[in-house]
């Protein structure tokens, strides 16, 4: 809304990581740096922890792109995943067709061998683990037999912990000293100081497309810096509900009070800044008004379209969130769980099996999928909801994915843009063709008994 007022091309202070915006002050050039350093020698486990919202998901994206071409990651990205179901989850990223036995011994052995054949070929593994503070100890010990790996001299698997601080109260835990142990680099992203948050906000409308004087005066970046506690995904939220604010004022100077505008409208505002709760609903439609009435009178409107030229908006998440096409199928209709199932069939033959996916839920029965429809998948488009039929602790059990995507980037943005209901689930991404396996195998089970 506020974009060609301020003459921006972009957003600049989306929440969701983008690499083209990561910024290298406040020490993240040389964590970065130094994080691909080490994981070159492989020498270890490294763990980096940051408070919620310090950037370590961009960080951890960066990472990818700066590693060389000879070392291959691989993500386990699922906080709630057992400690039996750890060596499974590596192998279907991997996309590795796991034993008929499905044994811990059989899984291990599969990875050993992949891991050999890629240091046979001069190539390095590397295994990101996302929210690792919200594992249980068991699994952490088994993460950390993997690092038993290895040949003679050199590692096959080199493993990155990425946690919240609460990481580090686990690791002191004496159950599990020996991961401590292991650990040779420990990595801490400290939040930003207000002379990088001032830099770190002109670095963003620059890289966005504006081109004037400073938008956010020092009394502004004071003000953002001391409601943000350094934090990146607060100062976002801040600078861009602030812009809204100085827009909707007609001026292209950011003052404290728009940022005391923005922090009343923020979730993570302090009790003692907050108004009366009563005033919220009042402040929110009070500033909700005054921008539509805004844009409304600097707008032109439009002429509505024809009902030849109205087009569906495309299914998906909000925003950039999903680049999927809706599946070649009818809508859901009488029997949602049925039509569901063979258009996901339809869709995982179809599909390149590094095309990502999102796993949602796991349902016990056929008949719980009404139930999330009405539930938590209620604010999700239906025709991007799949289901295929996987087993759980030795019972059968249907998996709930969602979403099609041809890069880890757009289903990582896809994730974060998922709703709350359904975040709490934990959901993670899949690869197509660790999907694929995973059916095969229980096809296979299911012909030999």
């Amino acid at each position: 809304m506020y974009h060609e007022f301020f003459g921006l091309k972009e957003a600049p202070f989306r929440i969701t990581p983008d690499t083209g915006f990561f910024f290298s002050g406040g020490e993240r050039g040389a964590i970065l740096q130094g994080l691909a350093y080490a994981i070159r020698q492989g020498e270890g486990i490294i763990k980096v922890t940051g408070e919620v919202g310090s950037g370590k998901t961009m960080l951890c994206w960066m990472l990818e792109q700066h590693l060389p071409d000879h070392i291959e990651t691989v993500y386990l990205a699922n906080p709630n995943v057992k400690p039996e179901d750890v060596l499974p989850s590596i192998l279907a990223e991997l996309e590795l067709v796991r034993p008929a036995d499905a044994s811990r011994a059989g899984h291990l052995r599969t990875l050993n061998d992949y891991l050999l054949a890629r240091h046979d070929a001069g190539k390095q593994v590397v295994m990101f683990v996302e929210e690792a503070q919200g594992m249980t100890l068991d699994t952490l010990e088994e993460i950390r037999l993997l690092s038993n790996l290895e040949t003679e001299r050199e590692k096959l698997l080199q493993i990155v912990l990425f946690g919240q601080p609460e990481l580090d109260a686990k690791l002191a835990d004496p159950r599990i000293r020996q991961l401590r142990e292991r650990i040779t680099t420990a990595i801490t992203l400290a939040p930003l100081t207000p002379d990088a948050i001032r830099a770190y906000l002109a670095f963003r409308l620059t890289t966005a497309g504006y081109r004037g004087p400073d938008l956010f005066d020092r009394r502004a970046v004071r003000s953002i810096a001391r409601a943000s506690r350094g934090l990146t995904r607060r100062v976002n939220i801040l600078a861009d509900k602030s812009l809204l604010a100085a827009y909707t004022d007609n001026t292209r100077t950011i003052q404290p009070r728009h940022i005391r505008i923005a922090l009343r409208d923020s979730a993570f505002n302090d009790d003692a800044n907050k108004p009366q709760r009563w005033l919220l609903p009042v402040i929110a439609m009070g500033v909700m008004v005054a921008v539509l009435a805004s844009f409304y009178w600097r707008s032109k409107p439009a002429a509505a379209p024809s009902r030849q030229t109205q087009t569906r908006p495309a299914a998906g998440l909000p925003g950039r969130a999903s680049a999927a096409a809706p599946d070649p199928v009818a809508p859901l209709s009488a029997d949602p769980f049925q039509q569901r199932l063979a258009a996901t069939r339809t869709w995982l033959m179809q599909q390149p099996a590094d095309t990502r996916t999102i796993q949602l839920s796991l349902l016990n029965s056929p008949s719980e999928f009404a139930a999330y429809l009405r539930g938590e998948g209620g604010g999700l488009a239906p025709d991007q909801l799949r289901i295929f039929r996987t087993q759980a602790q030795g019972h059968p059990s249907w998996t709930v994915i969602y979403g099609s995507y041809p890069t880890r980037q757009t289903a990582n943005r896809a994730l974060l843009a998922l709703p709350e209901a359904v975040r709490k689930r934990h959901p993670y991404l899949r690869t197509v063709g660790g999907i694929r396996n995973e059916t095969r195998q229980i096809q296979q089970v299911g012909e030999q008994s």
